[in-house]
């Protein structure tokens, strides 16, 4: 069943810079043209692997999720392999990705449509949008790369574009908005198939022309017609936008345990774990952190191991 977002009315959303079908196939012949190859755009790609690369993908570059989803679906080519591992060996194969609880949220959807769907990642996007882990994004970008259904796909490159070539402001809010939704509908081709690829080609767009930092206006196909161009490229004047540091955080500390952990293959002794950061109150948040979400166990005390 594909689930088809209501249509906006005119007065609800921003209008595009051009004829809504001209819109369409100036992005659309840009994406034909322009588009990178990636294994899970191919025609032969599973749902599966479809699945695994929007979890990986998400605040993750597509260099380091290239040979890490090479790696995954080599391993465990169906949810069914998957879900017959324990989680902790999604998390030792997650490796540096970033944001670990995305394999174990990975691992239980496998699981889940393993038990309840006969190993077969579900078309339908209600039931998809029910699955652990899966939030609203993905469950969109499944159901359309996937299965060639017509819905919104809104990640941060998408809301850029729209934020820029069609409501003339440099950036979009941090929060997605009602606005932008309205705006995002109203924008989607009435055909599923080209529904499909247009999420996809915008989505291209902001990943390789209208970037975050230094968009290379002069090779986007709308520059000419672009709201932001157009307006003198009014320079943001939103909330302070989150940084990204790393550096001295707890992220790092977790990331540093959980390379101990992967590495062991078995059971780690605290010191082990104490050798990687010196600050023992920092450490000792970020161990406390990593058990509390799932991704370490404690075995018995000063003994951990990843979740079997």
């Amino acid at each position: 069943m594909t689930a088809i977002t209501a249509p906006a009315t005119a007065a609800d959303a921003a209008r595009p810079p051009m004829p809504l079908p001209l819109f369409h196939s100036t992005v659309l012949d840009w994406y034909e043209a322009s588009k990178r190859d990636l294994p899970w755009r191919t025609s032969d790609a599973t749902p599966w692997a479809v699945m695994v690369s929007e979890f990986m993908l998400q605040q993750t570059p597509v260099k380091r999720v290239l040979p890490a989803w090479e790696a995954w679906l080599t391993r465990w080519p169906t949810p069914a392999d998957l879900a017959a591992d324990a989680p902790g060996e999604a998390v030792r194969m997650w490796g540096r990705l970033g944001y670990p609880r995305r394999a174990l949220r990975l691992h239980a959807a496998a699981v889940a449509i393993t038990e309840q769907h006969d190993g077969e990642v579900p078309d339908d996007h209600a039931t998809l949008l029910s699955l652990p882990g899966v939030g609203e994004y993905t469950a969109a970008a499944v159901a359309s790369f996937a299965f060639r259904q017509r819905h919104v796909v809104l990640d941060t490159n998408v809301r850029r574009v729209f934020a820029r070539a069609v409501t003339g402001v440099e950036y979009p809010a941090q929060a997605t908005t009602a606005a932008e939704r309205r705006t995002a509908t109203a924008l989607l081709p009435d055909d599923a198939e080209t529904a499909a690829t247009w999420a996809v080609g915008v989505m291209e767009l902001g990943a390789l022309v209208c970037t975050a930092r230094g968009p290379e206006c002069g090779d986007c196909p709308l520059f000419t017609t672009c709201a932001w161009q157009r307006a003198g490229r009014p320079p943001y004047e939103g909330p302070a936008r989150r940084g990204q540091s790393y550096e001295g955080t707890d992220r790092q500390v977790r990331g540093k345990l959980l390379a101990v952990l992967r590495e062991a293959h078995g059971t780690v002794p605290q010191a082990r774990l104490d050798a990687v950061w010196l600050d023992s109150v920092q450490r000792a948040r970020a161990l406390d952190g990593l058990v509390a979400d799932g991704l370490v166990e404690p075995v018995e005390q000063g003994v951990y191991r990843l979740p079997q």
